[in-house]
């Protein structure tokens, strides 16, 4: 494989871009103030930051989150491996672009099936020369495609940090969303980590919030207490401050200490 990016294309029954019906992807990616959007889902953005005006904000802070996680992960926790799930539409500081800012040697495997984010992972998804960035067109409930298709860029016998930001809430389930992670940690070896946030039920607006989301857009979402959270990580080791909101794990040159919005995370380290 050479280096920089490739794409993977899943396998049949890949799904169609259909600009009538609303999209989480581009959804959230409206709501990050992007502009990979169609009308349907600015619509369904509208109507949704009217009940909750600070959800954009929000998504900002998630996002940043997520820019902490990668950045501790590719530096202090030594890991040069990512396997992103759920991607969505590529906006600043991508995993790759965080983690190879700290190790140009990073490798990342993209995993989303989304129409719309495989077009733009083309494009833009590129990495460092010295590192590669791959994309799966693959789905969430198939851990053991995803892997397989992984498998091609990443070295599943060495340490690499699992990413689901966001992503599980589109699992009702917490057997199941227990068991995707099980079935992908599994077959990564000691040293491998799980990083993640999910929105929390911890809000009447945020409840509502979904509810207006859940009406139109695709797929659906479904919040999680904390709690509900913490037990997603059950057998891992979870990093300090453990399950907390996206604002204060690790802030950086805060203080006092950040506010707490609906969206809980943690970083889990397998034994």
């Amino acid at each position: 494989m050479a280096d920089g990016v490739t794409v993977t294309d899943g396998e049949q029954n890949r799904p169609t871009l259909d600009t009538g019906v609303p999209q989480t992807a581009r959804i959230w990616n409206y709501l990050l103030g992007g502009k990979d959007n169609f009308a349907v889902d600015r619509e369904v953005g509208d109507q949704i930051i009217s009940n909750l005006p600070q959800l954009a904000e929000n998504a900002r802070l998630s996002r940043a989150y997520l820019t902490r996680a990668v950045r501790y992960l590719a530096g202090e926790a030594g890991i040069r491996q990512f396997l992103d799930i759920g991607t969505g539409l590529p906006t600043a500081d991508n995993t790759h672009e965080v983690a190879q800012s700290v190790n140009p040697q990073a490798r990342i495997v993209y995993v989303d099936n989304d129409p719309l984010v495989l077009t733009h992972a083309r494009a833009l998804l590129v990495g460092t020369p010295e590192g590669a960035t791959d994309y799966v067109d693959a789905d969430l409930r198939d851990p053991q495609a995803i892997l397989r298709e992984a498998a091609r860029t990443l070295d599943l016998s060495q340490p690499v940090a699992l990413i689901l930001m966001g992503v599980l809430g589109h699992v009702e389930s917490d057997d199941e969303a227990k068991s995707i992670i099980n079935s992908i940690m599994a077959a990564l070896p000691s040293g491998s980590y799980l990083a993640m946030y999910d929105g929390s039920d911890t809000s009447e607006a945020v409840t509502e919030a979904v509810r207006i989301w859940n009406i139109s857009a695709n797929p659906k979402y479904h919040l999680r207490s904390p709690e509900r959270i913490a037990a997603l990580f059950d057998g891992l080791e979870l990093v300090e401050p453990g399950v907390v909101s996206v604002t204060r794990w690790r802030p950086e040159g805060t203080d006092p200490e950040p506010a707490a919005i609906d969206q809980y995370c943690a970083v889990g380290r397998k034994p």
